[in-house]
C-alpha cells in the first residue's frame, strides 16, 4: 500500500471535484485528506488530496490527465524526505531552530549542508554532524562570490529547497533563476518602513506596537516574493529595543520553520506572486 499527495491546479469549471474523486474510485484509492479552493477572481481551481492504494504514480497522473482540462498542472508525489541546503551568515537563531527540529525528526528533510560566508556558525552545525561549508566573500565582488556558491551547490544533486536562515546577502537574478520557487527566506516584517541597520532600534524609536516576521519564496524583487507564512506579536512601552530584537528573533525562527514544513509537506501552490496553502 503506497501513499500519494496529489496536487492539481487548473482553470475552474463545474464538476472538477467529482471528476477527480471518480478517478480515485476507479483506481481503488482511499482518500485520506482532501482540500480545495477556488479563486473566483482569476477562475483558478486548486486541490490537494492525500490518497493511498496499490497503484503507481504514473497511473494516477495518466488517469487525471485524461479527464481534466487541457493545461492542468498535476503533481503526484510519493512522500519522502526532501533534500535541502541551508544558507546562513552569523545569526544562529533561525538556523539553530531548524537543526533542532531536524534532529527531533519534525521535518521531512535531509539537510545536505549548511553554506555560509563566515565560519561563525561552524561549531554549532558540526554538533549535528552536518557538513558546514564556508565560502568567504572577502576580496570578491558579488558576482564572483555568487559564482563560487553556485558551483558549490551544483555538486549536490536533487536539491529541493534552499533555506536562507538569515543569510545576509542579496541574491542576483542568475541565482534566483537557477532555483526558481525553491528558495525560502525569512525577514522581520518592519519592511519597508525600517530598512538598513538595526531595524529594531528604529522601530523602538517610533514606538511600534507589533513585531512580526514574514517567510516567502525569493524572486527578483527584493523581499517581495510569494508569502508562505507570517506571524505577529504585540509589544508595548515597557520593551526596550533589545527586548524587541529578542522577541523578533523568536518570531523569525518559528515562522521560517513553519514555512519550511509546509514546503516539505507539499502544501503550497504558487501563482500570481502569491500562494495557496492547504
Amino acid at each position: 500500500m503506497s501513499q500519494f499527495r496529489v496536487l492539481i491546479d487548473t482553470n475552474d469549471e463545474k464538476g472538477l471535484v467529482n471528476k477527480v474523486s471518480s478517478v480515485f474510485y476507479k483506481l481503488d484509492l482511499n482518500i485520506l485528506t482532501n482540500s480545495e479552493f477556488v479563486d473566483k477572481e482569476n477562475n483558478k481551481f486548486f486541490m490537494r488530496s492525500v490518497v493511498d492504494g496499490d497503484v503507481n504514480l504514473e497511473d494516477i497522473s495518466s488517469a487525471l490527465e485524461d479527464i481534466l482540462p487541457q493545461g492542468t498542472n498535476i503533481d503526484v508525489i510519493e512522500p519522502s524526505k526532501k533534500n535541502i541546503i541551508i544558507m546562513a551568515t552569523k545569526e544562529m537563531h533561525a538556523l539553530g531552530d531548524i537543526l533542532i527540529r531536524h534532529e527531533a525528526g519534525e521535518l521531512e528533510a535531509n539537510i545536505l549542508a549548511v553554506v555560509s560566508n563566515y565560519d561563525t556558525l561552524q561549531s554549532l552545525v558540526e554538533k549535528f554532524d552536518i557538513p558546514f561549508i564556508t565560502i568567504s566573500h572577502e576580496g570578491l565582488d558579488r558576482e564572483e562570490h555568487e559564482t563560487k556558491i553556485l558551483e558549490c551547490l551544483a555538486t549536490f544533486k536533487d536539491v529541493d529547497y534552499i533555506v536562507l536562515a538569515k543569510y545576509m546577502r542579496i541574491l542576483t537574478p542568475r541565482f534566483v533563476e537557477a532555483y526558481e520557487d525553491k528558495i525560502i527566506n525569512i525577514h522581520h516584517s518592519f519592511l519597508p518602513a525600517f530598512i538598513g541597520a538595526n531595524p529594531y532600534k528604529q522601530a523602538y524609536d517610533r514606538g511600534v506596537k507589533i513585531i512580526g516576521a514574514t517567510s516567502h519564496f525569493v524572486n527578483n524583487n527584493l523581499d517581495e516574493g510569494p508569502i508562505i507564512a507570517q506571524e505577529v506579536i504585540h509589544v508595548d512601552h515597557a520593551y526596550g529595543w533589545k527586548d524587541m530584537q529578542r522577541k523578533g528573533k523568536d518570531v523569525e525562527k518559528i515562522v521560517l520553520s513553519r514555512a519550511l514544513k509546509l514546503a516539505l509537506e507539499d502544501r503550497i501552490f504558487v501563482y500570481a506572486n502569491k500562494t495557496v496553502i492547504f
